[in-house]
């Protein structure tokens, strides 16, 4: 039983070394097996191989304290578990890598949003004006062919960069 809380073990100290680690030993063995597994190890990663062996040790531990099975017995027991959970852990990180956020928004999304003047727009010049992007209350340098007063409402009709757009009053 020794030898299986010796594996549930070093698979947890596995598994806290992944986490505390997070992908700096990624890269470690490229290359070490030339070729010889392409394509079968390619969703192994250190928390997979960290719950199997957890779990291999654990079940098998359980399964000679528990029910008195024998080290036959409790090695098909824990490597029955250990597989499921390495399989659960798998399929749970490709679901987490998966996870994307909506896309950031661009300036072209600027372009025919309404906002107000916060800073008064002279003619040529620049001012600022605050605009609604995503939800969000977002302050850019504007300019305008027409000057343009403290408190208006103005449309974007373009960004020419980052911080920056070109508006137009609007007429009511």
């Amino acid at each position: 039983m020794a030898w299986f809380l010796g594996l549930g073990i070093t698979g947890v100290v596995l598994l806290a070394l992944s986490l505390v680690f997070d992908g700096m030993l990624d890269g470690v063995l490229d290359g070490a097996l030339d070729g010889a597994l392409d394509g079968v190890l390619d969703g192994l990663s250190l928390p997979v191989v960290a719950g199997f062996l957890a779990m291999t040790g654990f079940a098998g531990a359980i399964a000679m304290g528990a029910a008195g099975a024998g080290p036959v017995a409790a090695t098909a027991a824990g490597a029955v578990s250990g597989a499921g959970t390495g399989w659960l852990t798998y399929r749970f990180s490709r679901v987490l890598t998966r996870d994307r956020t909506a896309l950031a928004p661009t300036g072209d999304d600027l372009v025919g949003t309404s906002g107000n003047v916060v800073t008064a727009i002279p003619a040529d010049g620049y001012g600022e004006v605050l605009v609604r992007l995503a939800g969000q209350p977002v302050k850019f340098a504007a300019r305008s062919a027409v000057p343009v007063a403290l408190g208006a409402a103005v449309w974007v009709e373009a960004a020419p960069s980052a911080t920056s757009v070109v508006v137009r009053p609007v007429d009511h």
